[in-house]
């Protein structure tokens, strides 16, 4: 599966930006989709995810309760939606696709799209 993100930007503190992620390739529907981000001189760290089904999602304490992550099966699309940014949340963000019912580990991913640049400033 193929996997181009695009949406991001840069915004002030408090603002809101949406990520969408298009796939192409092999059935949409049978992957678990999953955000991640990498910040600069730090580690790649999960984000969020969601099963295949949408029954399930699942967040890094640091962005519950502001982003909100969901998937649109019929246009294989899987979407980040972030409010009150905050500087913090400044990074590269990167969708990717496990075969897993569900994942919230990056070691479970199997595919990964590029990234988009997410910056906050204050």
């Amino acid at each position: 599966v193929q996997l181009q993100a695009s949406g991001g930007g840069s915004v002030q503190a408090g603002g809101s930006l949406r990520l969408s992620c298009a796939a192409s390739g092999r059935t949409f529907t049978t992957y678990a989709m999953g955000w991640f981000r990498q910040a600069p001189g730090k580690e790649r760290e999960f984000v969020a995810a969601i099963s295949w089904s949408r029954s399930s999602t699942f967040y890094a304490d640091s962005v519950k309760g502001r982003f909100t992550i969901s998937r649109d099966n019929v246009k294989n699309t899987v979407y980040l939606q972030m409010n009150s940014l905050k500087p913090t949340d400044t990074a590269v963000y990167y969708c990717a696709a496990s075969e897993k019912v569900v994942a919230d580990r990056r070691s479970e991913y199997d595919y990964w799209g590029q990234g988009t640049q997410v910056t906050v400033s204050s």
